[in-house]
């Protein structure tokens, strides 16, 4: 098992976001139309993005432990003996990844918060 290295993290990073993004914004306006033509109650989009990323990484990470940016990087996620991670593993890593300094703990960790907590590796493939 070979971890990665910080490009191949951000490379996956970028990837995911843009596709949260899109996924969030594409939830939003169909949210906004219900909102306009039936007066629902209207909900931040922060909601629609935070959600769409607490969904997407769990449901990508449990059924194949990759991501479609960890596709492109031909990297995936493992547990500490290097198999598929548990469902609380990577329940763990969702959670933790809505704190937004989650990445600003390379330096002092030599990995992600999420990844330290859920005690996993990002490995090449």
């Amino acid at each position: 098992m070979k971890s990665v290295g910080i490009g191949t993290r951000v490379l996956n990073f970028l990837i995911d976001t843009i596709l949260i993004a899109i996924i969030a914004m594409l939830l939003a306006r169909w949210h906004n139309w219900y909102v306009h033509y039936y007066g629902i109650k209207a909900f931040n989009f922060g909601w629609f993005f935070w959600g769409t990323l607490f969904l997407y990484y769990t449901s990508f990470e449990l059924a194949v432990a990759r991501t479609p940016g960890k596709f492109i990087s031909y990297s995936k996620v493992v547990n500490s003996k290097g198999g598929k991670p548990s469902i609380v593993a990577v329940l763990i890593r969702s959670v933790i990844r809505l704190i937004i300094i989650d990445c600003f703990f390379i330096p002092f960790l030599d990995k992600t918060l999420h990844d330290y907590f859920s005690k996993t590796e990002v490995v090449e493939v």
